[in-house]
């Protein structure tokens, strides 16, 4: 059960403007899930487990600048901020990681241009995601909780 697994947390009081460390995104199409399969180096965390886009942040730049900026170099998308619809702080590693959801058409599927992080992309059905025994673990519950899904 996810609520079990120890890197399973609940949500964070979190503003714009407040410090944070990461951003992601939780970017549905239909019932599917973009993910990405992360390298298989031993030196990153997470090698070869099924991610969602974003990452670290760079500078002073917000959480929304950063997680579009991610997107872009991951997938070749750019998607206005605006398009963000619902924003969530989990506890990270030296911080905050700040998910956001947001919604995909499928002439945007059909735009990516993965860049070169990560092995792979694809469109993974969310409930398949939040159990899958290969996604980042604390990550399951984290799309479960943001997109409202019992698990």
């Amino acid at each position: 059960m996810l609520r079990n697994e120890p890197l399973y947390d609940a949500a964070l009081p979190w503003t714009e403007g407040d410090d944070f460390v990461a951003a992601k995104l939780i970017l549905t199409c239909g019932a599917d899930l973009l993910v990405l399969l992360r390298d298989d180096f031993d030196h990153i965390p997470f090698p070869a487990k099924w991610d969602l886009p974003g990452g670290g942040r760079e500078g002073s730049e917000s959480a929304v600048v950063c997680a579009l900026r991610e997107l872009r170099e991951e997938f070749g998308l750019s998607l206005s901020p605006d398009r963000l619809d619902e924003r969530t702080a989990f506890r990270a590693e030296g911080g905050a990681a700040i998910f956001f959801t947001a919604r995909l058409e499928p002439s945007e599927i059909e735009e990516i241009r993965f860049g070169d992080e990560g092995q792979c992309w694809r469109l993974m059905p969310v409930a398949e995601y939040v159990v899958h025994p290969e996604a980042v673990p604390h990550f399951r519950g984290r799309v479960a909780r943001c997109l409202g899904i019992s698990v």
